[in-house]
């Protein structure tokens, strides 16, 4: 099979600056957020960034000065997993930005407890991420930061000339060059936000439909990189086109255009990553 999984890097996301401001929350993992074996699963993850930007705007002057933001890519480096039961803390800060956009890096710390459902001791769980936002207009339009968000933000990094560049391969390879077969992916109504755009996390969720027959990638520590690449809304058909091979397993959501062909809607890899 000569379909690539992704041409993510294996490198560490950068550190905060020191001295940089960021903003912090803490948070518990609830029973809806874990998978069979109770580890917290990468939707769930998608949930938390969720809350934790909302938290962060509303703790600032954001919510009326830059209130709307798409997210374009997340990167999810689980270095220790997380379980049930457990608190977490979250911190947020700008790691890069440009006037358009920025890359917000999110540190997830799990202080885990145990129960009499999960009895044994474990480590304290790490998830590293970094998440490229864009802002927009009320139109859905890209926007450039407001001053004083700019100010903010650029106060946090050195590096204020942000610019995208995919990670993921976007385009789709032909069905007879991946390593399965594709399969089609139900939505639900839940599925949607008020936007009628598919939520971010219920991407995730049929990611992990996947991973229950790779275990081995999410054994250890591992890394997911989510690229959305157009909208969903309700009523759209999806198909999952998936190929696995050593290196790890590479997921393309694909959607029909106005013609009728499919194009990419979303692509999402999964690589387990070094002890």
């Amino acid at each position: 099979m000569s379909a690539p999984t992704s041409a993510s890097s294996p490198e560490s996301l950068p550190e905060r600056k020191d001295g940089a401001q960021y903003f912090e929350a803490g948070y518990r993992v609830r029973t809806g957020d874990v998978d069979q074996q109770m580890r917290v699963r990468l939707d769930s993850v998608a949930r938390y960034l969720q809350d934790v930007a909302n938290d962060n705007i509303e703790a600032t002057t954001f919510h009326s000065s830059d209130p709307f933001w798409i997210v374009r890519r997340t990167i999810i480096d689980v270095i220790r997993p997380f379980s049930w039961p457990a608190g977490f803390t979250a911190e947020r800060w700008c790691g890069a930005l440009s006037t358009r956009w920025t890359n917000m890096r999110v540190r997830l710390q799990a202080e885990h407890e145990t129960n009499r459902f999960n009895p044994d001791p474990r480590k304290p769980g790490l998830i590293e991420t970094e998440a490229f936002w864009i802002n927009v207009n009320d139109q859905g339009m890209p926007s450039r930061l407001s001053d004083d968000a700019f100010e903010m933000l650029s106060s946090m990094n050195d590096e204020h000339r942000l610019r995208w560049k995919a990670m993921n391969p976007e385009k789709a390879p032909a069905p007879a060059d991946v390593a399965l077969p594709d399969r089609e992916h139900i939505l639900r109504s839940t599925d949607f936000d008020p936007f009628k755009h598919l939520n971010n996390a219920a991407y995730l969720e049929a990611v992990e439909d996947e991973l229950v027959d790779h275990p081995d990638l999410i054994a250890g520590p591992h890394r997911a990189i989510i690229e959305y690449i157009r909208p969903i809304v309700p009523g759209t058909p999806i198909t999952l086109r998936r190929h696995r091979d050593e290196d790890g397993l590479m997921v393309w959501f694909l959607i029909p255009d106005a013609a009728g062909e499919p194009v990419v809607a979303a692509t999402v890899s999964v690589h387990a990553r070094p002890e």
